[in-house]
């Protein structure tokens, strides 16, 4: 009987590759429930370029993208912190 030995790595392997992240899609509702922003306020901060536009998924749906919510709620902290109005 011959032992079997099992490298199992959890670290990524080192290939000097740049990781990013998937991205996902985020309904109206999920948007909502993240940003605490309300469905008019999305769309009007949209149509003022002040909020990331929704992506047409075909038909009448449409979803955001997960890290340009992410990042524009990292900007608002961003800027609070940076004590300008």
């Amino acid at each position: 009987m011959h032992a079997v030995s099992s490298s199992l790595s959890l670290a990524a392997p080192v290939t000097g590759e740049i990781f990013y992240p998937r991205d996902r899609f985020m309904r109206l509702p999920e948007v909502i429930n993240t940003c605490g922003l309300s469905r008019s306020t999305i769309y009007d901060l949209i149509s003022r370029e002040q909020f990331p536009a929704q992506i047409s998924l075909g038909g009448k749906n449409v979803a955001w993208s997960a890290l340009e919510i992410d990042g524009w709620m990292q900007s608002r902290i961003a800027h609070r912190a940076g004590g300008t109005a």
